[in-house]
């Protein structure tokens, strides 16, 4: 699992017939501290997450292991939205 903050929405109006009716979100995965990580991406959005929220994100494989994207051509999907990140007795990160 990868963390996440949802920056946009991805519209589609021609796509796969497996991920009609997915919504698609613009992704910028970060670090435990809220910085930062890599090239932002698109994933399926299987639990209703909107712009701003951290996300938990399965890529590979794993993507296609939720209910909303079983056999989906898909490589990212967001399958969780955090409440609180905590590690080594400090709170990093909380939903307001």
């Amino acid at each position: 699992m990868i963390f996440a903050k949802v920056i946009g929405t991805v519209v589609a109006t021609r796509k796969d017939e497996k991920i009609e009716g997915c919504k698609l979100l613009a992704i910028q995965p970060i670090s435990m501290e809220g910085k930062e990580e890599g090239f932002p991406l698109v994933a399926i959005d299987a639990v209703g997450a909107g712009i701003g929220e951290v996300v938990l994100i399965a890529k590979g494989s794993s993507a296609r292991q939720t209910v909303r994207t079983k056999d989906t051509p898909t490589d990212a999907v967001i399958m969780a939205i955090v409440d609180t990140i905590e590690a080594e007795g400090k709170v990093l990160f909380r939903k307001s």
